[in-house]
C-alpha cells in the first residue's frame, strides 16, 4: 500500500530542544506511522559547517568554532533523550567529530568531501529526530538520502530519475509501518561520494522523493503559516490563501516568492501530489495547499523585487529563439519587452546577471548595442485570472514603469527601485487587497491625540480584519505643521516621524494634498478645540470627507452653520459623527438616536455634563470655602488652565445645545438660559485678578448651600431641558436636588444624563460615569471611527 504523507521540517523548525519537541508532537498528532520525514540541519547548523570550510581554507584556527558546533549537538542529545538512546547518539557523534577533523587535518579538501563536511548536518537532525519518536514508542529510522537519490555530477547535480526510484522503493519495502526520517539537501554519485542539492536543497529533496515513492502529500512545516497575497511583513492586511495551483505557485516562485522556491515544485508537475505550507509554530492553524489544479477561483498574489537586472539591446534573431537559449542554460527571464527598431528588453535577477551577460555577448548571434540598468525594481500579480486585473494594475503606473508583462500568469512591471513598495501596496490594495483603503487624519496631536494613536494600535488589526479593509493613519496635524504619508504612518513611531517631518502648512493646500492620497475614503478626527477649524467643515464635506468630533464648537455653532453642514451631509453620502463632543465614551447620542428610531418621543434630557462641576459639587460641603475648593481642583488639573471655563457653564450649555440639536430641537446658544457661577464683575478681567478675588464666589455659594440643606436638598450645577406642550425649555445653573437624586450621589468628577420619554415617564433612562479624561475620550472617536468605516463598507 503506498504512503500518502511526507513531512519537511526546515532548519527553524529544528532550531533547539523545544523545537524538536514540537516536531515530534506534530508527527504523532498530523501523521500516521508510516509517514516520511525530511530534514534539514538543525538551526544555523549549516551555516557553521561552511564557516569551518571557510576557517580552514584561510589557515585560521578551527577547532574551537567545531567544538562549539559539537557542543551544540550534545547539548541536544542530552535535553532531549533518556541514558540509553543518549549514550547511543552520543557515540555517532564521537565518531563524526574524529571524522570531521581528519578532514580538516588534510592539506586539501576535494569537492565532494566539502560536501561531506557540510552533509553532518542533515545527518544530525535525522538521527536525533528518529531517536526522539523511538524514545516516543513509535518504529522510526534515520535515512541517508546518499543511499536513495543518485546524482550525475554537474554545476547542480541532476538526479538519475529511474535509478533513484528504485532505491526509495526498496527503502521503502524494507521498512513497512516505520516512520522514516531523511537527510535533506544531500545526495550522492555513482561512486558513493557526497553531492549537495543547492539553495532550498532540502525542499527539493522532499518534493523529489515523494515524487518518486508516488507520496500523495508533501507538507512543508516552516515558520510561516503558508503563502500570502503579499508579504505579510510588508503588507499589513495581506491574507493566507488557503488554495493555490502548481502553475501560479511556480510562477510566483520564479519571481521570487520568500517562501516557494522554484527548483523545489519542479517534481511536482506530472504528478498527482499536493504540497501543503503549514506553521510548525501554529500547526492547529490554517494553511496554504498547493494542487496540480485549482479547485477554487484564483485570488490574485502581488509580490516584488527590490531590485533586478534588465538588459537592453538590438537582435536580429526572433525573440522566442533567444528565450529557447536561455531556458538550455537554466534562465527564464522574469519578463520581457519587444521594443521599437529590433531592441529587447529582459529582466533577471541579480544573481544571474553575469552569466546572461557572457551568454548574450558570446553565444547569442546578432546581439549588439548591450545596455544594462540596475536601478528598477519588479512589481507583479500572479493568478490564473491575471487578465481580470490587467486595467485595473495598468491605471497605477507611472510614466516612468514598463508596460505591463502579460505571460498569462502573470502582470509585471519594473519601476524605480524606491517606488516599488508604494507600488506594490496601490496592486494589493486595488485587485488582491480589501475593498477598501480608509485614511485617518488626525487634527490635534496632543494627550487625546496621543490617546487615540495608542488605541487605535491596539484595534487596528482587530478593525482591518472585521472590516476586510485597511483603515491607515494618513495625515497628522497641529495648529502649526502638517504631516502627510500617502503610504501610512507608522503607529509606533509617529511622534518621531511628525517632529523630523512635518511642515507649516495652509488649509488650501491641505485639502489638495488630501485628496491627492491614494484611499478609497479619508475620515478627519477632530480632537482641536479649534474654532478656525470647524468653520472649515464645509470644505472638509465639499471634498468629501467624513468627520468624527470631539471639538464641540461646530455641534453647538451657529443654527444656520449648523443647518449648512447638516444639509451637505443630506446631500451626499457623508458622515459626521460627534459623540466625543458630549459625555466622551457615555452612549448617550446612541441612546437618543435609539429612542428616537423606535418610535419614541423625548420630552426631558438633564444631567451634570461637566466633571470638573461634579467634582466641585460632590466634594462641597461648607467646611471649606468653595473658592478653595477650585483652587485645590485647578492645582490637581481638574479644571480648565483658567477655572471660569468651568464655573461659566458655557460648555455645558454647548454640550445641551448638542443634545438638543440630536433630538430635532433647532435652536440658537443664546436660547438656552445660562446662569453662570462666575459673577459679571469676574467674568472678564485677566486670570491673575480674577484669582486674586476668587473668595467672592464664597458669600454666594454659602447662602444657597445652607438654604438648600435647610430643606434637606443638596446643591448640584445642571443642565436641562424640557418639553412643555410643545414648547422647549433650557437652562444650565444651580438646583437644589434631593439626596436621594440621580444627581445627587455621583462619583466625583462622573458624568450624568437622565432620559425621560414616552417610554421612560415615572422611570427615565440614566446613563452616568466617566464623561472627561484622555482615554475615554480617545475611546468614543475611535468607536465613532469604527462606525464610519461600517457604514462605508456596507453594500
Amino acid at each position: 500500500m503506498a504512503r500518502c504523507h511526507l513531512h519537511k521540517f526546515g532548519g527553524s523548525s529544528l532550531a533547539d530542544a523545544d523545537c524538536y519537541r514540537r516536531v515530534a508532537h506534530i508527527l504523532l498528532t498530523h501523521g500516521n506511522s508510516d509517514d516520511l520525514v525530511v530534514v534539514s540541519a538543525a538551526g544555523k547548523s549549516t551555516n557553521f559547517l561552511y564557516k569551518l570550510l571557510e576557517l580552514k581554507d584561510t589557515a585560521q584556527l578551527w577547532q574551537e568554532e567545531l567544538q562549539v558546533l559539537i557542543s551544540f549537538q550534545q547539548n541536544l542529545i542530552e535535553q532531549l533523550l533518556s541514558n540509553e538512546q543518549a549514550t547511543s547518539l552520543r557515540e555517532r557523534l564521537s565518531i563524526d567529530k574524529y571524522q570531521l577533523i581528519s578532514l580538516f587535518s588534510q592539506d586539501e579538501l576535494k569537492e565532494y568531501e566539502r560536501s561531506e563536511v557540510v552533509s553532518f548536518g542533515e545527518r544530525w537532525s535525522a538521527r536525533l529526530l528518529a531517536a526522539l519518536l523511538r524514545e516516543s514508542g513509535v518504529a522510526a529510522s534515520d535515512v541517508d538520502a546518499r543511499t536513495l537519490l543518485l546524482a550525475d555530477e554537474g554545476g547542480v547535480p541532476q538526479i538519475m530519475l529511474v535509478e533513484s526510484r528504485q532505491r526509495v522503493r526498496q527503502v521503502l519495502n524494507d521498512h513497512p509501518n516505520e516512520r522514516l526520517i531523511i537527510t535533506g539537501f544531500i545526495c550522492a554519485n555513482s561512486r558513493g561520494e557526497t553531492l549537495l542539492l543547492g539553495r532550498n536543497g532540502s525542499d527539493y529533496s522532499a518534493t523529489l522523493i515523494a515524487s518518486l515513492a508516488a507520496i500523495e502529500r508533501v507538507t512543508i512545516w516552516t515558520d510561516v503559516e503558508g503563502v500570502f497575497n503579499a508579504d505579510p511583513n510588508k503588507i499589513n492586511d495581506a491574507k493566507l490563501l488557503k488554495s493555490l495551483s502548481l502553475d501560479e505557485a511556480n510562477r510566483l516562485a520564479h519571481l521570487g516568492s520568500p517562501v516557494l522556491h522554484n527548483r523545489s515544485l519542479q517534481p511536482l508537475f506530472d504528478t498527482e501530489v499536493s504540497l501543503a505550507v503549514r506553521s510548525s509554530y501554529a500547526s492547529h492553524t490554517d494553511f496554504t495547499l498547493i494542487a496540480p489544479r485549482s479547485s477554487s477561483a484564483s485570488a490574485p498574489v502581488v509580490t516584488n523585487l527590490a531590485s533586478v537586472s534588465l538588459f537592453n539591446f538590438r537582435i536580429t534573431t526572433e525573440i522566442s529563439n533567444l528565450a529557447e537559449l536561455l531556458a538550455a542554460s537554466g534562465l527564464n527571464p522574469l519578463a520581457h519587452w519587444q521594443l521599437a527598431h529590433g531592441r529587447v528588453e529582459l529582466a533577471f535577477t541579480h544573481e544571474n546577471q553575469q552569466q546572461v551577460r557572457a551568454i548574450l555577448e558570446s553565444e547569442v548571434p546578432g546581439v549588439s548595442d548591450l545596455l544594462l540598468r540596475e536601478n528598477l525594481g519588479l512589481v507583479a500579480l500572479v493568478s490564473a485570472d491575471a487578465e481580470l486585473y490587467r486595467r485595473g494594475f495598468a491605471r497605477l503606473l507611472s510614466r516612468d514603469a514598463r508596460p505591463l508583462f502579460n505571460d498569462g500568469l502573470s502582470l509585471v512591471t519594473l519601476v524605480p527601485c524606491a517606488n516599488v513598495n508604494l507600488l506594490t501596496q496601490k496592486v494589493h490594495r486595488r485587485c488582491a487587497g480589501p475593498r477598501k483603503r480608509i485614511g485617518v487624519l488626525l487634527l490635534g496631536v496632543g494627550n487625546i491625540g496621543e490617546a487615540w494613536v495608542d488605541l487605535f494600535t491596539r484595534a487596528r488589526t482587530s478593525l482591518n480584519k472585521e472590516l476586510e479593509a485597511c483603515v491607515e493613519l494618513v495625515g497628522l496635524l497641529s495648529s502649526k505643521k502638517a504631516l502627510l504619508k500617502e503610504e501610512g504612518i507608522g503607529l509606533s513611531s509617529w511622534k518621531q516621524e511628525f517632529e523630523q517631518q512635518a511642515t507649516p502648512w495652509l488649509y488650501d493646500h491641505l485639502f489638495e494634498q488630501l485628496q491627492a492620497l491614494d484611499c478609497d475614503e479619508i475620515i478627519a478626527l477632530d480632537i482641536s478645540a479649534s474654532a478656525e477649524l470647524t468653520l472649515q467643515y464645509p470644505e472638509f464635506f465639499a471634498r468629501g470627507i467624513h468627520v468624527v468630533s470631539a471639538n464641540k464648537l461646530a455641534g453647538s455653532g451657529p443654527l444656520a452653520f449648523y443647518r449648512e453642514l447638516k444639509q451637505q451631509l443630506g446631500n451626499r453620502r457623508l458622515f459626521w459623527r460627534y459623540n466625543a463632543s458630549c459625555g466622551a465614551g457615555l452612549p448617550v447620542q446612541h441612546a437618543l438616536n435609539d429612542l428616537h428610531n423606535s418610535g419614541d418621543s423625548i420630552e426631558a434630557v438633564g444631567g451634570i455634563f461637566s466633571g470638573t462641576l461634579c467634582w466641585l459639587f460632590e466634594n462641597y460641603d461648607a467646611n471649606k470655602p468653595f473658592s478653595e475648593l477650585v483652587l485645590e481642583a485647578k492645582g490637581l488639573g481638574i479644571t480648565e488652565p483658567d477655572p471660569r471655563d468651568d464655573l461659566s457653564g458655557r460648555d455645558m450649555q454647548r454640550k445641551l445645545l448638542i443634545l438638543a440639536r440630536e433630538i430635532g430641537h433647532e435652536i440658537e446658544l443664546e436660547d438656552i438660559e445660562l446662569n453662570s457661577l462666575v459673577p459679571s464683575a469676574l467674568a472678564d478681567i485677566p486670570l491673575e485678578q480674577f484669582l486674586g478675588r476668587i473668595t467672592e464666589l464664597d458669600g454666594e455659594m454659602l447662602q444657597q448651600f445652607q438654604a438648600a440643606a435647610e430643606q434637606d436638598k443638596v446643591l448640584r450645577y445642571v443642565a436641562g431641558l424640557d418639553v412643555i406642550e410643545g414648547q422647549l425649555k433650557a437652562a444650565v445653573g444651580i438646583q437644589w436636588v434631593d439626596r436621594e437624586h440621580a444627581y445627587a450621589n455621583l462619583t466625583p468628577g462622573d458624568n450624568v444624563f437622565v432620559i425621560r420619554s414616552a417610554f421612560y415617564q415615572d422611570n427615565p433612562l440614566i446613563i452616568r460615569g466617566p464623561g472627561a479624561g484622555r482615554e475615554v475620550t480617545a475611546a468614543a472617536v475611535q468607536s465613532d471611527l469604527a462606525q464610519i468605516c461600517r457604514d462605508l463598507l456596507q453594500e
